[in-house]
């Protein structure tokens, strides 16, 4: 199965995090896009999206471009699944908004979600990519069983 992971990440905490998923789904065709176009995306393949949150609540500058494309452009994402794993700090008011935001517009396109999303609080993870990883093992069954319907 082909896989399109969407990286947005400000300092490279989330693009680590991102990584260490990338490796765990190695049985797949895993593209990652840390600067990249909406045209870039595959709409037939997996979009799993791994982002922290900017500013107040804002997707990262380098996620950006796509994020803003979705919301100009309102392709039709009927066939496309997706995950989203949002990152952040619980001791702001925008906690994980980034992740909220992608989520609420890929469900508006008519993208479907293979699992609620994830937040991921750094401030009570030590190891973000650690519980990443054991939210991917949750559903990655569920990932094979959609590539092989």
């Amino acid at each position: 199965m082909k896989i399109d992971l969407l990286v947005g990440s400000t300092l490279g905490g989330t693009e680590y995090v991102a990584e260490e998923l990338a490796q765990k789904l190695e049985d797949h065709q895993v593209t990652l896009h840390l600067d990249s176009q909406l045209s870039d995306l595959d709409p037939s393949a997996f979009w799993l999206v791994c982002t922290s949150t900017h500013g107040a609540g804002d997707v990262p500058g380098n996620l950006a471009p796509i994020y803003e494309q979705l919301v100009s452009e309102q392709p039709n994402l009927a066939g496309t699944h997706y995950a989203v794993a949002a990152i952040g700090s619980s001791s702001y008011d925008t906690f994980c908004g980034a992740g909220h935001a992608f989520d609420k517009q890929l469900q508006a396109l008519g993208a479907t979600a293979l699992v609620e999303l994830i937040e991921i609080d750094v401030e009570q993870e030590a190891l973000p990519e650690d519980t990443a990883s054991e939210w991917l093992d949750q559903w990655k069954q569920k990932l094979h069983d959609l590539n092989c319907g």
